[in-house]
C-alpha cells in the first residue's frame, strides 16, 4: 500500500514549506500511478480531497495540520511509511442532495459531513420535513436545519446541539437550528436508508439556500437527501487516531459540560 504514495498538501501557512521538504524525502507519483493519497492540512481541505479524487477509489490518509483534525492524524511524517502499514481502513458513505430552486433549476451535491438548509434573509425558515412519505414534522420555523451522518456529527451538528452518532450506527440526524416553533422539538435520529425531503413552505418571503459541506445553492424551494451508497470513501487512521475514539472523546466533554 505504501509503495505509490500522491501527496496533497494545503496551502496555508502551517503548510508552506511542507511540500518541499516531503518532495525531497520521498518520492511523489502522479494520481495515475499511485495507490495511496496523503493529504496534509485540515478537515476543511481533506473535505474538499475527498470529493475531489473519490473518482480515483483509492485510500486517503490525512495528517492533520488544521485544529481538531477529526478526519486526520497526528502523525510525524518522518514515520508515515510505518504508520500507513499499520493503519485501519474505515469506510463512508456520502450524502447525495438534489436541490430544486424558485426557478426549477435542479443542482446535485455530495457532502461528507452534512447537509444544512439556512435562512438567507432576516426572516426565520418555514420548512416541512418528510422521511419517506411521512411527515417527520408539519411545519418548522426556525433558522434552519441540518441533515448529519455520523461522521459529521461531532462538527456543525454537535454545535447546534444535535446527537453524537457512532460510526457503524447506520443513522442520520436531523437537527433543527434555533427552533422558534415549536421551540421544543430537538430533532430527530433515523435510519441511513431514509429518503429525506425538506420543502420550503414560504419562497417568496422565506427564501432559503441549501450548503453541502462547502457547495452552497440559494433560493431553494425543496431539497432530497439520501445517502449515495455507491460511493464508498475509504479513510486510514493510525490506533492513536481512531476515529471512533474521538467519537467517544466529544461524547465526554459533552457529559463534563452538561454535569456543570
Amino acid at each position: 500500500m505504501t509503495k505509490n504514495i500522491h501527496f496533497v498538501v494545503d496551502k496555508t501557512f502551517k503548510t508552506k514549506n511542507l511540500k518541499k521538504n516531503i518532495l525531497k524525502k520521498f518520492e511523489h507519483f502522479p494520481i495515475t500511478k499511485a495507490n495511496i493519497i496523503v493529504v496534509i492540512g485540515g478537515d476543511g481541505f481533506m473535505l474538499q480531497i475527498l470529493k475531489k479524487y473519490q473518482k480515483y477509489n483509492l485510500p486517503f490518509y490525512g495528517i492533520n495540520r488544521g485544529t481538531f483534525g477529526f478526519l486526520m492524524n497526528n502523525s510525524n511524517l518522518n514515520h508515515i511509511k510505518k504508520n500507513l502499514i499499520k493503519a485501519k481502513t474505515f469506510s463512508i458513505s456520502p450524502l447525495e442532495m438534489q436541490a430544486t430552486t424558485k426557478k426549477n433549476v435542479i443542482k446535485k451535491a455530495i457532502a461528507i459531513n452534512e447537509i444544512s438548509l439556512l435562512r438567507q434573509s432576516r426572516q426565520t425558515a418555514s420548512l416541512q420535513i418528510f422521511k419517506g412519505k411521512n411527515i417527520l414534522i408539519k411545519k418548522l420555523v426556525c433558522d434552519g436545519v441540518l441533515i448529519s451522518t455520523p461522521a459529521g456529527s461531532t462538527a456543525y451538528n454537535l454545535s447546534v446541539n444535535g446527537p453524537i452518532l457512532s460510526l457503524d450506527s447506520k443513522k442520520l440526524a436531523v437537527t433543527p437550528i434555533s427552533p422558534f416553533r415549536p421551540r421544543r422539538w430537538k430533532g430527530k435520529i433515523i435510519s441511513s436508508s431514509s429518503l429525506i425531503k425538506v420543502n420550503n413552505l414560504n419562497t417568496k418571503k422565506r427564501p432559503v439556500s441549501v450548503v453541502a459541506d462547502n457547495f452552497e445553492v440559494r433560493n431553494v424551494k425543496n431539497v432530497k437527501i439520501k445517502i449515495k451508497k455507491s460511493i464508498k470513501l475509504n479513510l486510514l487512521y493510525d490506533q492513536k487516531s481512531n476515529i471512533n475514539k474521538k467519537i467517544k472523546l466529544e461524547e465526554t466533554k459533552r457529559n463534563k459540560s452538561a454535569k456543570k
